[in-house]
C-alpha cells in the first residue's frame, strides 16, 4: 500500500474511532413501585436518597414523568416507545414481534445488558414463552428475576443468567447479586459504548429487612420499605461510583425512574398531605414517577425540568442519543426528550395519552380505560374531567361548561387519534 493510501486509511480509522468515543454509554435503571412521593430531590423528608438527589441536584430532575399504573404495562410502553393500546397483549407478556430499545442499541454497535426483573416472558401464565426473552429483546447479557420462573427475589434469591439459573443461599441478599452483575457488565465493557438497562427488583413487595436494617427480624411493612428505598438509593450509589472508578462517568448518560406508584399498602407524608400508595390506579399518585439524568459531559446543569415526559418517550430518546432511527414502520408514540437533556427547547409534548387494560381476557374486552392529560386537565374517555391540581385524588369531576369547552375538545382530539381498542391474546381456559 502506498503510503498516501495508508495515510487516508489510518486518518479514516481515526475518524471512526473518534465518533466511537463520542457516542455516551447509557445506563437506564428503574426501581420497582415506588412513586414520585418517596425521593428527597422530589421534596420527601421521610425518605432516604442521597445518591439520587445528589445526582439530581448535579444533573436534571424531570417534574413531570409517567408511567403506566402497574409493571408489565409500564414496562412494554418503556421498551418500544409505543401505547399500550398497539401493542399490548397480556400481563407478563412482550409479544415476540415487538422492537425495543434493545434492539436499537445493540444494532447502534452497543454491548447490551439487562439486569433486575424481566416478568416478559409469561411466566406465571397460563401461556409461557408468549413472550420475550432477553435475548430475543436485543440484549446479549442479562441477570434476572422472573424470566422462566418466580422464585424468591430478596433473600435466596433465584435469578437466571446466560449460564442457567442459580439459586442462591438464604444469607445472600438477591438485590447484591443484580447490582454485582451491573458493576461488571460496566468493567468489562469499558472499552466500548454499552447499555445497561437495569429494571430493580426494589422496593417491590414483600417487604423484608435489607442488609443495613438495624433490626433484621422487623415485620413492619412500612419502616422495611423505608430501608428498602434507603438500600435502593445505596445500589444506585455505587454503581455511580464504579463509572468515576472507570473513568466513564463523563461519558455515561445515567437515567432513573420507576414503573408505577407505591404500594397502595404504604403511606407517606409529602409536602403537607398524606399519600397512600397508588399503585395500579390511573390517578396521578399512580402515575407520576422520578426522573432523574445525569451526564456530567452531555447535561448542562443543574436544571430543573417542567416538560412533560412519558414513558413512551424514552425510546425515541434512547435511538437520538446512540445516533440511530426508531424502527421502521412502527406508530411511535413518544417523542425525544435529548435536546431538553442538553439544555434546548427541543419539542415538549403538550399533552400525553394512557390506555390501561392490564388484563384483557379475549378479544372482546379490549376497550380498556383511557384519557388524555396535559400536566393539570385530564379527560377520560368516558367524558369525566379532572382538574389535578385542585383534585389531585379525582374525586370531583368538572361539569360541562362553555370554560370547559376549549379543553375538553383538545384532550378529546388527542383521544380520538388513538385506536379504540387495545390488543389480547386468547388465553387458554382452565381445565
Amino acid at each position: 500500500m502506498n503510503p498516501r493510501a495508508l495515510s487516508s486509511l489510518l486518518a479514516l480509522a481515526g475518524l471512526v474511532s473518534a465518533a466511537a468515543a463520542e457516542k455516551p454509554n447509557v445506563i437506564l435503571i428503574m426501581a420497582d413501585d415506588v412513586g414520585h412521593e418517596c425521593f428527597g430531590a422530589y421534596g420527601s423528608t421521610q425518605y432516604k436518597t442521597p445518591n439520587l438527589d445528589r445526582l439530581a441536584a448535579e444533573g436534571l430532575r424531570f417534574n413531570h414523568c409517567y408511567s403506566q399504573p402497574l409493571c408489565t404495562p409500564s414496562r412494554v410502553k418503556l421498551m418500544t416507545g409505543q401505547s399500550n393500546v398497539r401493542n399490548y397483549h397480556s400481563f407478563g407478556i412482550l409479544m415476540k414481534d415487538q422492537k425495543t430499545f434493545g434492539h436499537l442499541m445493540k444494532g447502534a454497535g452497543y454491548k447490551t445488558g439487562v439486569a433486575g426483573k424481566w416478568q416478559l416472558w409469561g411466566t406465571q401464565t397460563k401461556i409461557p414463552g408468549k413472550g420475550m426473552r432477553p435475548e430475543e429483546a436485543g440484549f446479549d447479557e442479562f441477570c434476572l428475576w422472573q424470566l422462566t420462573k418466580r422464585p424468591e427475589r430478596y433473600w435466596g434469591a433465584g435469578l437466571e443468567t446466560n449460564d442457567g439459573f442459580t439459586q442462591y443461599p438464604d444469607d445472600i441478599y438477591g438485590p447484591d447479586v443484580i447490582n454485582d452483575f451491573a458493576l461488571d457488565f460496566v468493567t468489562r465493557h469499558k472499552e466500548t459504548p454499552f447499555f445497561l438497562y437495569y429494571p430493580m427488583v426494589l422496593v417491590h413487595d414483600p417487604f423484608p429487612p435489607t442488609p443495613f436494617s438495624k433490626d433484621k427480624k422487623s415485620r413492619d411493612p412500612q419502616r422495611n420499605f423505608e430501608d428498602m428505598v434507603f438500600y435502593m438509593d445505596h445500589l444506585v450509589g455505587k454503581l455511580d461510583a464504579r463509572l468515576g472508578e472507570l473513568g466513564l462517568r463523563e461519558n455515561t448518560l445515567l437515567l432513573f425512574t420507576a414503573d408505577n406508584g407505591t404500594n397502595v399498602k404504604l403511606r407517606s407524608t409529602f409536602q403537607g398531605r398524606e399519600v397512600k400508595g397508588a399503585k395500579g390506579k390511573m390517578i396521578h399518585d399512580g402515575i407520576h414517577e422520578p426522573l432523574i439524568a445525569s451526564w456530567p459531559g452531555g447535561i448542562p446543569g443543574p436544571r430543573v425540568v417542567e416538560d412533560l415526559v412519558d414513558f413512551s418517550d424514552f425510546l425515541p430518546t434512547l435511538a437520538e442519543v446512540a445516533g440511530v432511527k426508531p424502527p421502521d414502520g412502527v406508530p411511535l408514540d413518544g417523542r425525544s426528550f435529548l435536546p431538553q437533556l442538553r439544555g434546548e427547547k427541543g419539542n415538549p409534548r403538550a399533552t400525553w395519552f394512557c390506555y390501561y387494560n392490564p388484563r384483557p381476557k379475549n378479544a372482546k374486552d379490549t376497550l380498556g380505560r383511557r384519557f388524555a392529560c396535559d400536566g393539570r386537565w385530564k379527560l377520560y374517555g368516558d367524558g369525566q374531567l379532572f382538574d389535578t391540581r385542585a383534585d389531585i385524588l379525582e374525586k370531583s369531576p368538572v361539569p360541562a361548561s362553555a370554560e370547559t369547552t376549549e379543553i375538553r375538545a383538545k384532550l378529546q382530539a388527542v383521544i380520538n387519534a388513538m385506536p379504540e381498542q387495545g390488543q389480547s391474546i386468547e388465553i387458554p381456559l382452565d381445565d
